[in-house]
């Protein structure tokens, strides 16, 4: 008996061994203070109470994926299924997906509905981590740089037309990060530069669609049409601004509460809760994504190897492409798109993949070399 309590006791320990808290603690804030956020509006409860549930699985899911050993993903085509699966829900998407406020973007499943673009943006992580892990001494040729470009491109292409044109963005910049990271030259930038003129032309011109054109037309003249298409980015505007040094107090934001300032737990989830807690409410959320993107790249900078090193920086860009999209959506500075903020918007299917993200990046240290463990635990201060 006392040797399987002993043993037991060992196995808690090393499922907690490697975690680092300060990754852990500053996702779990940022989505306590998305709660508090909810619960100060919703006068039902109802987003509160779903969101509680999709937390305490989303952490689970962050234990469980810390637990195996990922190096099988390097040597066999397991993720290359899955990235195909993904792929090919995205595709079934256009024939049983749900419609909601004009966008099919989620497979409606009675219970709960799905938003496959999310797993996708973690697995084009991985499967860029991949392609540039085992080419990046050769990354210099520009075929590396087309092949990675048409896994972004599949996956782009799927969303964009759904149409969610805010995680199509996220898509884009996961791989023009990863890009970047990996080598690429200066001339083959400036080559990226052009195709992307190219492309955000053809874009306008023909991929569009009216509502999202009249969209950035409103970013460039925001005071235009505010009760209109501007309604939205204006109504963010104000209650931004209206937060002030302190916030109005929990429970106290007019423009969520008296339902002006659209989609609140979601898209503009950023907005209500800065008209609550003001400029140092805004400082809290900042650091403590800091802290998150700064330990992230604190363990990939010691990574066992180019993957491991590669996928640790991928979703750190995909987590900071997500929150500065969503914050200069909301503060006006970018046009609106309709992005969630990591960790504390309200939904499962983004914030369970989050947390997953940084399960899977703690399985990767604890099977770290014994070498790169010691030098990453020494520094977890100082990386700070």
């Amino acid at each position: 008996m006392i040797r399987e309590l002993r043993r037991a006791a060992e196995d808690k320990a090393r499922i907690f061994s490697h975690v680092d808290w300060f990754i852990l603690l500053s996702a779990i804030a940022i989505s306590l203070l998305g709660l508090v956020t909810m619960r100060s509006f919703s006068a039902e409860n109802s987003f509160f109470d779903k969101q509680v549930v999709w937390i305490c699985i989303a952490i689970a899911a962050f234990f469980v994926a810390s637990i195996p050993e990922y190096s099988f993903l390097k040597r066999t085509p397991v993720l290359t299924g899955f990235f195909a699966a993904v792929v090919f829900s995205l595709a079934l998407i256009y024939l049983f997906g749900a419609i909601v406020k004009g966008a099919q973007n989620r497979f409606n499943l009675g219970f709960l509905s799905v938003q496959p673009s999310d797993p996708a943006k973690l697995l084009l992580v991985m499967m860029l981590s991949k392609y540039f892990a085992r080419r990046h001494v050769e990354i210099a040729a520009f075929r590396h740089i087309a092949v990675s470009g048409a896994y972004a491109a599949a996956l782009f292409i799927l969303v964009f037309f759904q149409p969610d044109f805010g995680s199509s963005i996220i898509i884009a910049g996961i791989w023009l990060g990863l890009v970047l990271v990996a080598g690429i030259s200066w001339k083959h930038l400036a080559t990226l530069a052009v195709v992307a003129t190219i492309v955000l032309t053809g874009l306008w011109q023909y991929g569009l669609q009216p509502y999202q054109k009249q969209r950035v037309l409103t970013f460039l003249h925001p005071l235009a049409d505010i009760r209109g298409t501007g309604y939205n980015a204006y109504q963010s505007t104000v209650a931004v601004g209206s937060g002030e040094l302190l916030g109005k107090g929990i429970g106290y934001g007019t423009q969520s509460k008296l339902r002006f300032l659209p989609e609140y737990q979601t898209d503009f989830i950023f907005a209500a809760f800065a008209e609550e807690w003001g400029f140092v409410g805004v400082v809290l959320l900042f650091g403590l994504f800091v802290v998150l993107i700064v330990r992230i790249l604190a363990i990939a900078s010691h990574g066992s190897d180019n993957f491991d090193i590669l996928f640790g920086t991928g979703i750190a860009v995909y987590f900071t492409a997500q929150f500065i999209v969503h914050v200069g959506m909301n503060m006006g500075l970018l046009p609106i798109t309709g992005t969630t903020l990591p960790f504390m918007s309200y939904g499962g299917s983004h914030l369970v993949t989050e947390y997953l993200a940084l399960g899977i990046l703690m399985g990767m240290r604890r099977h770290a070399r014994p070498s790169t463990q010691a030098r990453d635990e020494t520094e977890i201060i100082g990386a700070l």
